[in-house]
């Protein structure tokens, strides 16, 4: 019997994670499901197990704890199991002007979105080389290639993602492993009302998104921008001066903020 293989995914309660969690079942693949909501994630454990016929495991952790990425390896390695595909989807975001943010929400940004996201990447890459395969998903976003005024720190941390992303990509490249950053814009999830602003019209259905980002790590794509719009808009930083880049991305952020 062949043994399915198994997408660590975090941040799996809602939103892309949840939709990406459906997209990896559907492919028959076994799953370990990572959110601080362990009522949600038992949900949809029982239901992508009696709808696809997958092996799930979740873990209830408050991934912004720094200590959070290796108490979560330990306890993998612990039961088992294999990881043969790293998603790191949590993250989180604040809107606002950068010296009137709180510290704490700041740093639980920092923490989340790099410090968690790299550790997991560090540790699950180390077993991915010594088995010759793997695959990592990294969720950066549209945001990655530009500054963001109201909301600097997830802006740049997003930066880091894409930055790390296809520099791990580059060293591992000869070692059977493969590195993709979805870089989304705007999408229908709890981020906006949790950041705290409104979202947009435009915002793309994040089961959309979980598509193109499977399919693209599937595919071994470099970067996935999932919708035309986020694609001429990342294409339009290449071609624009980044004051100008600065400045739109700010209208539009504090434009969300203030009707939030």
């Amino acid at each position: 019997m062949i043994k399915n293989k198994t997408a660590l995914i975090t941040g799996a309660s809602s939103g892309i994670g949840l939709e990406m969690a459906k997209v990896f079942a559907q492919q028959k693949y076994d799953l370990i499901l990572v959110a601080r909501d362990l009522e949600r994630l038992n949900a949809l454990s029982k239901q992508l197990c009696s709808d696809y016929d997958v092996k799930v495991a979740v873990y209830s952790k408050d991934l912004a704890r720094p200590e959070a990425a290796y108490e979560l390896y330990s306890e993998i390695k612990d039961a088992g199991l294999t990881v043969d595909v790293l998603v790191n989807n949590a993250g989180v975001g604040l809107c606002g002007c950068f010296s009137e943010l709180d510290e704490r929400r700041l740093m639980e940004i920092v923490n989340l979105n790099i410090v968690t996201l790299t550790l997991l990447s560090k540790y699950f890459i180390r077993d991915m080389i010594s088995m010759k395969s793997g695959k990592i998903l990294n969720v950066a976003s549209t945001g990655s290639f530009m500054a963001g005024p109201y909301i600097s720190v997830y802006y740049a941390s997003k930066a880091y993602v894409l930055s790390l992303s296809e520099a791990i990509r580059y060293e591992t490249r000869n070692s059977g492993i493969t590195v993709t950053a979805l870089c989304p814009g705007a999408t229908r999830t709890r981020f906006a009302d949790r950041a705290g602003k409104k979202d947009y019209k435009n915002a793309m259905d994040a089961k959309k998104v979980a598509q193109a980002g499977v399919n693209g790590l599937l595919h071994d794509k470099k970067i996935v921008i999932p919708g035309a719009g986020n694609k001429i808009t990342c294409f339009a930083t290449r071609l624009l001066p980044r004051s100008i880049m600065t400045g739109a991305a700010a209208r539009v952020q504090y434009d969300a903020m203030t009707r939030y």
